[in-house]
């Protein structure tokens, strides 16, 4: 099973990401989290992204796209993987192409979440997180509660910057500016199905899975 999760911010693309990873063992990439891990381990790529990062300049796509190829060509890859948060914009979907088919692979499939916008900017603003733990709740798990449930610290809870209705509307439209005409590549070349990702957790993964069995993805 080789996918790509995509969708606005705040649609549930992560948390879809490492239930479909442990369901069926095959590895979430988020590319947030390999350009870390380059980094902090001082690889090569990592070195060169880390020098960039310090500018406060994007990381170019290609230095991306060969940190997704190191990623690939891992063991862990061999039998599937699940990639979040790329690509981004068209031109990076093509060089994204490109690579999967330098290294033979031609079954990706795009799982698109869908989502009311305004929806997402009311679940993403009625999250609160622990300044202990980090864990994140929505209001009404916390509603009329002093400890985290998670960590028992007290009056631990506060909202994100990121998760503000200011920043949130400003996430979307970025998304909808420059990210979601990536959407048209794929669909254009029959590799995207819809989902509806504002069901609960566990209807989503429901939904997710039904649509890769039509596709013959999995069994």
């Amino acid at each position: 099973m080789r996918i790509i999760l995509f969708g606005s911010p705040g649609v549930g693309k992560g948390t879809q990401a490492k239930i479909l990873s442990s369901e069926y063992d095959i590895p979430h990439i988020s590319t947030g989290d390999i350009l870390r891990k380059a980094v902090r381990e001082k690889t090569e790529l990592g070195l060169k992204a880390g020098q960039i990062m310090e500018r406060g300049e994007l990381v170019p796509d290609e230095l991306m796209i060969g940190l997704i190829k190191e990623t690939l060509n891992s063991d862990p890859c061999h039998n599937g993987f699940i990639l979040d948060g790329f690509p981004r914009t068209t031109v990076q979907a093509m060089a994204l192409d490109k690579l999967f088919s330098e290294l033979g692979i031609n079954d990706v499939i795009l799982i698109h979440l869908t989502a009311d916008e305004e929806e997402i900017v009311s679940r993403l603003s009625n999250r609160r997180a622990c300044k202990e733990c980090g864990t994140i709740f929505n209001i009404k798990e916390i509603e009329g509660l002093s400890n985290c449930p998670k960590c028992n610290a007290l009056n631990s809870f506060y909202q994100r910057n990121d998760d503000t209705e200011e920043v949130i509307r400003h996430r979307i439209k970025i998304y909808n500016t420059e990210t979601k005409p990536v959407l048209g590549y794929y669909e254009k070349n029959g590799k995207a199905i819809a989902i509806d990702g504002l069901g609960s957790i566990p209807e989503v993964n429901e939904e997710i899975k039904k649509a890769l069995e039509k596709r013959n993805v999995i069994g």
